[in-house]
């Protein structure tokens, strides 16, 4: 096939896979597609099959794609080649014209040529080895963008609601007794004595930061340096916190993350399939914490097992691998992270007992008064910031285990 006819089956096969998504549905049920025909596997063989295809068509126009530019640019290369010798300058050369073949036609006329099996002897004056040390040094050339460390992506911190605050500590009030009394009595009889008890509870505010000594001549000389550095700077401090969110111990100065809460509630994996162990830690957390969870946190390689599990049939659970799949289960959104370690996965109401209060936002302070930082023409750059991680309810979270 060609370019153009390959580009219409391509079209046509992107139409037929988008029909097929939407007879299924959005739950997926397959014995609703009528385009197809046979039985659930049968659909969703066709449908590998379809995908398949569409990859090595995808391939094939690639492929058609690459010569294409090939012949495009082999056509430039011989215009430019052959262009005639009175169109260049020639000093000292006077009224002359002066014939020049291409490298082509040169090798077109040899013996090499007509002859097949001869070395070809082209006739071309180079009176002087051209090379960087003698000749001209091509200019060397750097591409504006950075390629930055690969690090994992700030998630955690937005599943907590963000408050601010003037205080250095956060202090409230617990109710640690909860005795109820009440009952249907008969005339004359007394009512019976309920107790309730409140305890102060308070989280500290603590203080992150880090810095970095740079060069005057590098703030200098290198535009947008400045602002390169601010960024990652103000990452690294968001780095730590989404991860001391979860895994802080609370021993001051660091924060108090979820897994070492007080009497935080577990749920053992054990036989049960992930998702089982994942739904009963949530009806921990309904049926102990009388909250509703907002979120599940797992590392993406206990998530893959999740994702990745099939029927005894072999269709995929959690859909097909041609679907990029919603990060739910049981409802709840999924939070891949690596700041949660493998074999654990953490879950709670953090939209309604939890928070992080921020005393103060990241600041940036700049400096050269350090030490001999002022004769030496080095800047620091101070980043830092003040905030407390607080959890109101310790029945509220659950961790799964086992995974």
């Amino acid at each position: 096939m060609n370019l153009k006819e390959i580009t219409e089956k391509l079209a046509a096969k992107g139409k037929l896979i988008s029909q097929i998504y939407e007879e299924a549905g959005e739950d997926l049920d397959f014995s609703k597609v009528k385009c197809l025909e046979g039985d659930t596997t049968a659909k969703v063989d066709a449908l590998k099959a379809i995908d398949v295809e569409v990859t090595d068509l995808r391939a094939e126009r690639e492929k058609l794609l690459d010569i294409e530019r090939a012949l495009k640019s082999g056509r430039e290369l011989n215009e430019e080649m052959n262009k005639p010798a009175e169109s260049m300058h020639f000093p000292n050369k006077g009224d002359a014209k002066v014939e020049t073949k291409s490298l082509g036609e040169l090798f077109m006329e040899s013996k090499a040529y007509k002859q097949k099996g001869m070395e070809a002897h082209l006739d071309i004056d180079l009176k002087t080895t051209m090379v960087a040390a003698a000749g001209w040094d091509p200019p060397t050339e750097r591409l504006a963008r950075v390629e930055l460390y690969p690090l994992r992506p700030i998630a955690v911190v937005d599943y907590f609601p963000w408050l601010t605050t003037q205080r250095d500590t956060i202090k409230y009030m617990k109710e640690t007794t909860h005795t109820s009394a009440v009952a249907a009595k008969a005339e004359n009889v007394a009512y019976a004595e309920g107790a309730l008890a409140l305890t102060e509870t308070s989280d500290e505010v603590e203080k992150v930061g880090t810095f970095l000594p740079v060069t005057d001549e590098q703030l200098e000389d290198v535009a947008g340096l400045a602002s390169w550095i601010n960024q990652r700077l103000t990452y690294q401090l968001r780095n730590y916190i989404d991860q001391q969110a979860l895994q802080g111990t609370g021993v001051s100065p660091l924060l108090l993350g979820t897994l070492y809460l007080d009497s935080l509630q577990e749920q053992a994996k054990s036989t049960d399939p992930t998702p089982d162990a994942i739904y009963k830690a949530f009806t921990k957390v309904r049926t102990v914490g009388f909250a509703e969870p907002s979120v599940l946190f797992i590392n993406p390689n206990d998530w893959q097992e999740v994702r990745l599990l099939t029927t005894a049939d072999g269709i995929y659970i959690f859909g097909s691998p041609l679907d990029a799949g919603p990060d739910r289960i049981w409802g709840i959104p999924v939070c891949q992270t690596m700041a949660v370690t493998e074999a654990t996965a953490l879950t709670g109401d953090y939209r309604g007992y939890a928070n992080i209060f921020q005393r103060r936002g990241i600041t940036l302070k700049v400096t050269d008064s350090h030490a001999s930082l002022f004769i030496q023409n080095v800047q620091v750059i101070k980043a830092d910031m003040r905030l407390a991680c607080v959890h109101y309810r310790t029945d509220a979270f659950c961790k799964i285990t086992g995974i």
